[in-house]
């Protein structure tokens, strides 16, 4: 691109950084934060493709559509998995962002930083490059989602120090060990917050013979859901005893018919408990091949946790638990991943270090 017209798209364009997650996508605009926070959802026309709705509209059709109509995530396990719908949600939320009167508004040419997981193949990085720059970027570049968790948690990643980031979304949880601008050891599981929908899907199946779908059993791992005893990480003041309770309403599996079931916090923390004790392990076995020098660090620094999963009551004390670590929590857990994004557009020196692919429009 000539060095005038992208000096000209960059005065009529705002820098946007990306978190293109599996459950949600967010969109910050340097210079005025986030924007944008909603569903990684689409829904399209079978037939002829066209799409009909994306985010919080398309996510309200979920389970409800006529055959006609197909609702999907363009992303499994934080990795783009339809391109097309991906493409479509990018551009959609580019294109929010721009809105205004003008010609300039309706052919926004931004400069777009995606945070994507750092188990992530090339051909996948790839795919999210040319996905954001078919929306409409005229430069994307990508980082790795636990470097930008930890520079939007507001670690200094770039002194000589170890610090640990433990980012777990919704697709994937990422474990990494960060020191010099750089990940030293990094581990990408695909396990998470769907995982755990997952299992209070087959726990209501085969317990109670009650069908649910996820977006059902989602409620109730808000609801209710925890990985360690509740009587153990209320405060004293919470007056609640140490079970909670919920109403699941489903379809009973022999009869067909609906069917209302309520559960209790301690049945979902026993279902949900082997998918979170796999994220346990790969956080131990990452620090077990950590170097001395840094695991002193981390065990003065403490381990870091980031995504909406790390919001699951008692996951950081019994994380805390089994490595035998402090770890405390970021503020805005949620946010983490695009507050860092935005943060390295403001600073290209920094940008220029951590990125794994950068591309321009042609």
């Amino acid at each position: 691109m000539p060095v005038i017209l992208d000096r000209v798209f960059g005065l009529l364009s705002h820098d946007v950084g990306v978190d293109l997650g599996t459950a949600n996508t967010m969109v910050l605009v340097s210079g005025r934060g986030i924007v944008i926070h909603e569903p990684s959802v689409v829904a399209r026309h079978v037939a002829t493709g066209a799409v009909l709705a994306i985010g919080i509209e398309a996510k309200r059709m979920l389970g409800k559509t006529p055959g006609t109509i197909e609702v999907i995530r363009p992303l499994k396990d934080g990795v783009i998995a339809d391109f097309d719908a991906a493409e479509a949600m990018l551009a959609y939320y580019i294109k929010k962002v721009h809105h205004g009167p003008g010609f300039w508004h309706r052919v926004p040419r931004p400069r777009v930083v995606i945070g994507i997981p750092s188990g992530v193949t090339e051909v996948e990085r790839r795919a999210v490059q040319d996905a954001a720059l078919s929306a409409g970027a005229r430069e994307a570049y990508l980082i790795e989602e636990p470097m930008a968790a930890a520079i939007g948690a507001g670690l200094k990643v770039q002194e000589p120090e170890g610090r640990m980031m433990v980012d777990i979304g919704g697709g994937t949880a990422e474990i990494a060990v960060i020191s010099l601008g750089g990940i030293v050891l990094n581990r990408s599981v695909r396990i998470a917050g769907d995982e755990l929908d997952e299992a209070i899907v087959r726990f209501a199946r085969m317990k109670y013979g009650l069908v649910i779908g996820e977006a059902t059993a989602e409620q109730v791992k808000l609801a209710i859901g925890s990985a360690y005893r509740i009587e153990m990480i209320q405060s004293a003041k919470d007056k609640q005893s140490g079970i909670l309770q919920t109403v699941v309403r489903g379809r009973d599996l022999e009869s067909g018919l609906p069917k209302s079931m309520k559960f209790d916090s301690v049945e979902v923390r026993e279902a949900i408990l082997p998918v979170i004790q796999q994220i346990v392990e790969a956080i131990k076995d990452t620090l077990e091949e950590t170097p001395p020098e840094l695991v002193a660090d981390i065990l003065e620094g403490g381990i870091v946790l980031a995504g909406g999963t790390s919001l699951l009551r008692g996951i950081d004390k019994l994380i805390a638990e089994e490595t035998k670590m402090p770890v405390w929590r970021m503020e805005e857990p949620m946010t983490g991943v695009v507050k860092g994004c935005g943060a390295v557009l403001e600073n290209p020196a920094l940008l220029k270090r951590v990125k794994v692919v950068s591309g321009l429009r042609m």
